[in-house]
């Protein structure tokens, strides 16, 4: 079938996106759904700093290559040996596929799953393949969604059924934002109720985690960033206290706004001076984590001594340390009971006409999550 489909033909592009448009509207065509694999009508997908990244060559990825990882939809045709899913269900995407039967799969650490990575890493579908071609040429998968697109063939490894009720904008961050900025305080730091935290770095994942760290008893939190509009946005997310991590002395006003630093301090803004920041702010035994995905290039200078003589715990966070087929509807039942409220995520609203748009914002920093939306 044909579909409409915005393709990166190379990375690096200078910015304003607005003037060298580095992505293109194509008309494409799709293959049918193989093993395991159903056809989606995409609805809903989300501009993530993740995609970004591909963009402007941060996170390199082989092209041509149909780029979106956030979003949700309606399967509309299912291929052979599709189990559990079927034609009207509604999903959302999770950015890394789970096989279901490595080690990292079966020990339960979803986030690590090995052939999902390889697959990723070469922009194919779980299974080796890639369904997206022009003329003969076949595009490549972007973390096996793609979708930025009206249609997307994908792995039933890649998708979670989800609540018809809840509306697909809303359903689009659950599959990047919302699992990783909730999943990182809630899996990966194993925050406990009364504990105070840090969030550096407050996109779309940073005020997700603020959010979860409000709905799991955090006692106080503290929003760093560079971006005063972004310091403003955190306390409409239910950050205690704000504070510009750029700033002379940002280090000393943390420690006076905590008991000598926060227990956890969490990470998503992709430059290392972020998260030095982030755990030399951290109290003595507490723990440090980092979801953000910065250049492969990029080096981080710690210290030892503090590493051993504070018992402090510095972990990485891929996927919120979870499993998408668990946590996504249990983060969803949250956001259903009111507890949350990540629709404050959504900033604009845009077609898919105006992508580059939307992603010279991004890049500007004047937008937490926008969300493209399909008629």
């Amino acid at each position: 079938m044909k579909t409409r489909a915005v393709v990166l033909h190379k990375i690096g592009h200078e910015r304003p996106y607005t003037e060298t448009k580095p992505l293109v509207i194509e008309e494409v065509e799709l293959e049918d759904p193989g093993y395991e694999e159903v056809l989606v009508k995409i609805k809903a997908a989300g501009i993530c700093h993740s995609d970004l990244s591909v963009v402007d060559g941060n996170r390199p990825r082989p092209v041509p290559m149909v780029l979106g990882h956030e979003a949700a939809g309606i399967i509309e045709k299912v291929g052979d040996h599709v189990k559990g899913f079927e034609v009207g269900d509604h999903v959302v995407f999770a950015f890394l596929p789970s096989c279901g039967h490595c080690k990292y799969c079966q020990s339960g650490r979803a986030a690590l799953c090995e052939p999902g990575a390889a697959a990723n890493a070469a922009g194919t579908l779980l299974n080796g393949e890639r369904k997206i071609k022009k003329d003969g040429e076949y595009y490549y998968h972007h973390l096996g969604v793609s979708g930025f697109a009206d249609y997307s063939v994908a792995s039933i490894h890649s998708l979670v059924k989800i609540d018809k009720k809840i509306p697909f904008e809303v359903a689009a961050v659950f599959g990047c934002a919302v699992l990783t900025g909730v999943g990182a305080v809630v899996n990966t730091a194993k925050m406990h109720a009364g504990e105070s935290i840090m969030v550096v770095g407050l996109g779309g994942v940073g005020l997700s985690a603020i959010l979860g760290a409000k709905a799991a008893g955090a006692s106080k939190i503290i929003a760093a960033d560079i971006s005063q509009y972004k310091l403003d946005v955190a306390k409409d997310f239910g950050a205690d206290e704000v504070v510009n991590s750029g700033e002379k002395g940002a280090l000393e006003q943390v420690k006076t706004m905590t008991d000598d630093g926060p227990d956890i301090s969490v990470e998503f803004a992709g430059a290392m001076p972020a998260l030095d920041f982030a755990f030399n702010a951290t109290n003595r035994g507490g723990r440090t984590v980092t979801g953000a995905l910065p250049n492969p290039d990029a080096r981080l200078s710690l210290n030892p001594l503090t590493l051993v003589g504070q018992e402090k715990t510095l972990k990485g966070c891929y996927l919120g340390s979870g499993a998408p087929k668990v946590d996504i509807p249990n983060f969803m039942a949250m956001y259903q009971a009111g507890r949350l409220p990540v629709e404050k995520l959504i900033t604009h609203r845009l077609r898919l006409e105006d992508i580059n748009e939307g992603f010279e914002r991004l890049a500007a920093g004047e937008a937490i999550r926008q969300v493209i939306i399909f008629d």
